[in-house]
């Protein structure tokens, strides 16, 4: 069988094209069959607020796209430029790689890969200084 699947914890929220969906109050696997659904789980949404870096600015722009608040299209050409500049400010081999792998993601039209691969990025140590 194909499809994403999501493994939720009780209660945890999630976005499926727009709509709020709660699970109930047990663990549960769910399998999305449809190609192009977006879905967004909550507990990795980020707030307009917390976009205050190159990274996070170009994830809260992918979400966006996730979230069905933004076109995809005018999110990927956003996300191509911002994409093209992170990679001219990271030097380290693993920061660039994770970039390539995302620049791959966006010409693929996974906007949620995106997110997935800045996470990372934002999640390590600042890069060195140029």
């Amino acid at each position: 069988m194909s499809g994403l699947i999501l493994r939720l914890r009780p209660h945890e929220e999630l976005l499926i094209n727009g709509a709020l969906v709660q699970n109930g109050d047990r663990k549960t696997n769910l399998r999305v069959k449809s190609d192009g659904a977006s879905i967004l789980r909550l507990k990795d949404a980020m707030r307009p607020e917390e976009a205050t870096t190159p990274e996070r600015r170009a994830y809260y722009v992918a979400q966006l796209a996730v979230a069905g608040q933004m076109e995809s299209s005018e999110a990927a050409e956003i996300l191509s430029g911002a994409l093209t500049q992170l990679m001219n400010d990271y030097r380290g081999r693993a920061e660039r790689t994770a970039l390539e792998l995302a620049t791959n993601e966006l010409e693929a039209g996974r906007l949620y890969s995106v997110m997935r691969r800045l996470r990372r990025l934002i999640d390590a140590p600042a890069p060195a200084a140029v």
